[in-house]
């Protein structure tokens, strides 16, 4: 009896100590998927706050999260084929780096989840049914672009003394192009400056709008938001420059490689926070329920080399705004 007892006790033992099926079965790691429109240039700030935010909400890439990058360096053609392709990697979430790419990430998908990052009409473009309630498979942050427009050319106007003609630089392909410049437009009126509109399709187009703008006469520019424009802002900047025009620009990238202004949403907090989106939507919440956001961070920022460089004093109201200034 003893000798029985001693073997059960040990078979009891031995079967504590294996492990179950269950627990020998590796636990599946999450695959993330990045869709930008710019280049990786263009994105690394961003992209290191995504990867901060990981860190923080414990997911460290390559150990317990993948992440997929795919890049369209700032042709948008590209862009609905590297959708497809992430969608065929079967990854858990798509990211959304910047208005461009949530279009063809919707389209390519409708069961993915989807979190935007740089979005700035999600309503009026149709991405989700309302701020608060999505109702789809996409949310995420918007950058409240088209609100934003009207200031960018208050603050050129006041930063050009008599000021009355601006080129605005814009790529008609990029989602909400149609509703920034509408804002700009209304916002002209009232600050009694007239615009030229110049559509650039294509990067290799980008000198030929700099002539168009200066045969126009043209004494200031604003640029929208365009991947094409991004990931070639050294050489706008430098014809910005050449041509001796103030700009405003809609991304810090371009003023800290040298143009003259931005405002703006601080763009890497909305990667930052998108985080916390992937880590609700990997523990079983759904896109549909979560509200989509406003950005909470905004810059201005000057640069008083670039305004040295065409001969202008931006005055001190205008410069005492600016929550950097680059000397």
């Amino acid at each position: 009896m003893n000798k029985k007892i001693t073997v059960l006790t040990l078979c009891a033992l031995l079967f504590e100590l294996c492990p179950s099926a269950e627990t020998q079965q590796p636990k599946k790691i999450p695959r993330i998927g990045f869709l930008g429109a710019a280049s990786m240039s263009a994105n690394s700030a961003r992209i290191e706050a995504f990867r901060q935010g990981l860190r923080e909400l414990g997911y460290v890439e390559g150990k317990n999260i993948v992440i997929e990058y795919r890049y369209a360096d700032g042709k948008s053609d590209r862009l609905p084929a590297l959708a497809v392709e992430l969608v065929g990697l079967k990854v858990d979430v798509i990211i959304s780096g910047g208005g461009g790419a949530t279009r063809p990430a919707k389209e390519a998908t409708a069961t993915i989840p989807i979190v935007m990052t740089g979005d700035g009409d999600p309503v009026g473009l149709g991405f989700v049914a309302s701020l608060a309630r999505p109702g789809g498979n996409i949310t995420g942050l918007s950058t409240f672009s088209p609100e934003l427009s009207g200031k960018r050319l208050e603050l050129v106007k006041e930063s050009v003394s008599k000021l009355s003609r601006v080129a605005v630089f814009g790529t008609s392909a990029t989602a909400d192009t149609a509703q920034v410049l509408k804002e700009v437009e209304r916002a002209a009126g009232a600050l009694r400056v007239k615009l030229q509109y110049v559509d650039v399709v294509d990067p290799k187009h980008i000198n030929t709008a700099f002539q168009s703008a200066s045969k126009g006469g043209a004494e200031a520019l604003i640029v929208l938001g365009s991947a094409a424009f991004i990931a070639h802002r050294t050489q706008v900047v430098e014809l910005a420059a050449k041509y001796r025009l103030p700009t405003m620009y809609n991304r810090r990238e371009y003023v800290e490689t040298g143009g003259l202004m931005f405002y703006g949403v601080n763009l890497a907090d909305l990667s930052h926070r998108a985080d916390i989106y992937v880590d609700k939507i990997l523990k079983g919440a759904k896109p549909a329920d979560l509200p989509v956001e406003q950005p909470t961070k905004f810059e201005f920022i000057v640069n008083l080399k670039a305004a040295n460089q065409i001969g202008l004093t931006i005055p001190p109201n205008v410069l005492a705004r600016a929550d950097k200034v680059i000397k």
